[in-house]
């Protein structure tokens, strides 16, 4: 067999193996995106700290498996991040900070994975944890990594409904009601119906507390 001919075959071989593990991988997130979905939004806020741990070891199994990607880096911080808003108290802290740390890492890697979804996690994270000294929380940070998150995903559900939310907070209506409209108006999202379900009741409470 020819040295050339050889080499083609490796390629293929290569690429086929490549598109094999981006598919398990793709598969495993999806997976873990439901397990999420059902925890956050279908299990009563009182069982919600129970449940997160499994969930947390399946995130955390993924991003070992997949190390060089930043996809289940994103996921990780969104689950560490809900587990700490379930938690609360002190213990919310570390889970917190471990969700940060997951999605600078992601960051690092892609910035615009998962639809700018490190920058949005860090956003949310930012106005979500007290500041100095009980935290690391920041409203300009957060303001940061949100405005670098619509400048890449600017159609997002997450990415405006997390802008919006974030903008109550700060006391101007006016332009969360821009970026919940947004929001509500995003395409739906391939393999995440349940969530999406979830985040448009999420969007129109908001939309309420506006007056939109």
């Amino acid at each position: 067999m020819k040295t050339a001919t050889v080499l083609t075959i490796a390629l293929l071989l290569s690429a086929g193996q490549a598109q094999a593990a981006a598919n398990d991988m793709q598969s495993a997130i999806i997976d873990l995106g439901h397990a999420w979905a059902k925890v956050y939004y279908q299990t009563p806020e009182s069982q919600q700290e129970a449940a997160y741990p499994p969930v947390v070891a399946q995130a955390d199994a993924i991003a070992k498996q997949y190390p060089t990607a930043a996809e289940p880096l994103i996921w990780e911080a969104i689950i560490l991040s809900s587990y700490a808003k379930a938690k609360g108290g002190m213990g919310a802290l570390d889970l917190a900070t471990r969700a940060r740390d997951a999605a600078l890492a992601a960051a690092k890697i892609d910035d615009k994975a998962l639809n700018a979804g490190a920058y949005t996690s860090l956003g949310v994270l930012y106005y979500k944890v007290p500041g100095w000294p009980f935290g690391f929380g920041s409203d300009n940070k957060a303001k940061e990594y949100l405005d670098k998150a619509v400048a890449i995903a600017p159609t997002d559900v997450d990415v405006n409904y997390f802008y919006g939310d974030f903008m109550i907070e700060q006391g101007d209506k006016k332009r969360a009601r821009i970026f919940l409209e947004k929001a509500l108006q995003a395409p739906a999202r391939p393999d995440r119906a349940d969530a999406d379900t979830g985040r448009k009741l999420e969007i129109q409470a908001d939309l309420a507390k506006v007056g939109g």
